[in-house]
Parts: structure tokens; sequence; C-alpha cells
């Protein structure tokens, strides 16, 4: 089968809602899941998100026209709701009865989880669902200013749970399993020092790391620095914390003004040259700015996928 997959927003000046969390940041983990998902049980996916937009409504089209023009069977829109902060749960919107068919599956998966069941919905109002011309859905994960359904997120098994309601299946072997794992060669320090290269982070005497497998001094100089730029404990090792500090700055996920601080802002105000205090501020913004700038970016202060190319590639 073929999926057109649209990743809501993620596309300025078409960006989603904020709360606890960011809608540009979930709708991207989530759906870059499910499109890796589909793949591994052997279905053609079709990524509609537009990379660049003038307007929102021409943002919407460029979404609608990619599904169209290469006949997918089935749109999948995904996005996170907001209201009041005490609103909560699951809704799947529908454009035809069709496409109720499909949405209904879906649902009662993601309900599975814990969330509140807000039923399946007429989506005759949604641009996305009006102008696609096959069975579609619009998917709200569920509310991310609600404490509630955020306790209960979890990109990989809200990912889990929309595949398995479109295909009825999961995959049964891991996503992209890395080969060398594979053959039992254990590649865990060259993988280390490419990612710290590709970060920019270098050894103690400011060069780069050569990415022989070996966990000597330079690459544990370069472990530290980089636990001290993103804020935990500078033991020189590669642990679970500094793993999943590289991954978070790895998913490129979108960065606004006043976002909530961590390692990602650490890193980028790092890179940046300003003072590293985790919060995404006028200075960093003012950095941000002449940053896009230099580079031929629209200096809008948004760190977004044009930006983090510029930055990591």
């Amino acid at each position: 089968m073929k999926f057109g997959v649209d990743i809501g927003h993620n596309c300025p000046p078409d960006t989603g809602a904020r709360g606890l969390k960011f809608e540009d940041n979930l709708t991207l983990d989530v759906g870059n899941r499910v499109i890796s998902k589909l793949q591994a049980l052997g279905h053609q996916v079709i990524p509609c998100k537009p990379d660049r937009a003038s307007t929102v409504t021409q943002s919407l089209a460029q979404r609608c026209d990619k599904a169209n023009s290469n006949k997918v069977d089935v749109y999948v829109s995904i996005h996170f709701n907001s209201f009041n902060g005490q609103a909560n749960g699951t809704e799947v919107f529908a454009g035809s009865e069709s496409s109720r068919k499909i949405a209904k599956p879906v649902l009662d998966e993601i309900i599975k989880l814990g969330f509140f069941n807000r039923g399946v919905k007429s989506g005759s109002h949604l641009y996305v669902l009006r102008n696609t011309n096959m069975p579609a859905i619009l998917v709200e994960g569920c509310f991310l200013d609600s404490q509630k359904d955020m306790n209960l997120f979890n990109p990989e098994a809200l990912a889990n749970a929309i595949v398995k309601g479109l295909t009825g299946k999961l995959p049964t072997t891991p996503v992209n399993p890395v080969p060398d794992e594979e053959q039992n060669v254990d590649t865990t320090i060259q993988r280390l020092q490419k990612t710290l290269n590709q970060l920019k982070i270098t050894d103690k005497n400011g060069k780069s790391l050569v990415e022989d497998g070996i966990a000597g001094s330079a690459t544990s100089s370069a472990v530290a620095k980089f636990q001290k730029i993103v804020g935990i404990s500078e033991t020189g090792n590669a642990d679970k914390a500094t793993w999943d500090a590289i991954n978070l700055i790895l998913a490129k996920r979108i960065i606004r003004l006043n976002h909530a601080g961590g390692p990602v802002i650490r890193y980028l105000q790092y890179r940046l040259g300003v003072e590293v205090d985790g919060v995404y501020g006028p200075q960093t913004e003012v950095s941000v700015k002449n940053f896009q700038k230099q580079n031929g970016l629209l200096a809008d202060g948004i760190v977004g996928p044009a930006s983090w190319q510029k930055l990591i590639g």
C-alpha cells in the first residue's frame, strides 16, 4: 500500500501549537517513526511535509498536492492538540465514510495507551482532508498542554499505535538495524568519534578526533568537553546521559525564542559563541539571526531544518 504521511506543521510560517512541549517537535518525532515503521513493513511512503512555504495556506496546499500527484492510497496527517491545559485525550478526524473506517482502528490502538477517547470526528472543515483525493485522516495524538497527556506520551508507543491501526501489524525486526551490530562488531567508540566530529566537538588540543575506534585520552577529553557544554556530569565516558544528549541534538528539533532550556539550547549557544545558560533568550536570538544571515538563510531566529543543516549537516 502507498501511504502519504504528513508530519504536521514544521514549515514556517506554518508552525504548531505550544504548551508543555512544542507541537512541531512532537509531530516530527512521531511522524518519522511512523514512516520508518511503515517502510519496514514493506509499504511505500510518500512524505507530504513541504520544505518551505510563504504562507500557511501554501504549506497546506503543497501537502495535498504531494499526496494527490503521487496517487497515495491513504493520507495520514499527524498533529497534537492544545486548548486550556485541562482538556485531554485523543481524537481522529476523517474526511469521508471510507476515511472513518481507517480512523477507527487507529484511534482504538492509541487509546490502549491510556488516553481518553474523544472519538472519530468529521474533518470536513480541515483543509488537508477537504483537498486530498483519497481516504484521509488527521490524528490529534493528545494534548500537549495537558500534564496528564504528557505523562502518558511516548513517541515510540504512539507511532506503534498509529502503524498498528493502519496496517494491523508492526515490524517484527528492529527498524533501521545497525549492520556492524548485526555482525557483532563493536564500533561504539568509532561511532562516538564520528558523531563528536559531526558536532564539531574537538579534543583538549582543539583537534578533530581520529575515527579509529580507540578510547584514548583525546576521545575522553572530547567527551568531557561535550558533557560540560550540555550540562551533565563530566566523566569523560560516553554513558547513557551523554548519548541521550547527543541524540536530542541529532533529532534537529525546531528551536524558537523562549524555548525550554536543556542540552540542545546549550549546544546551540556553544556553537554560536554566546553564553551557555541553556535558555533561548534575546542574546541567543540575535546570534541565531546573525548566523542565518551569514549563511544565506531567512533570519527569523527559528532554528529549523535549514539552520541545522548548516550547523551539523
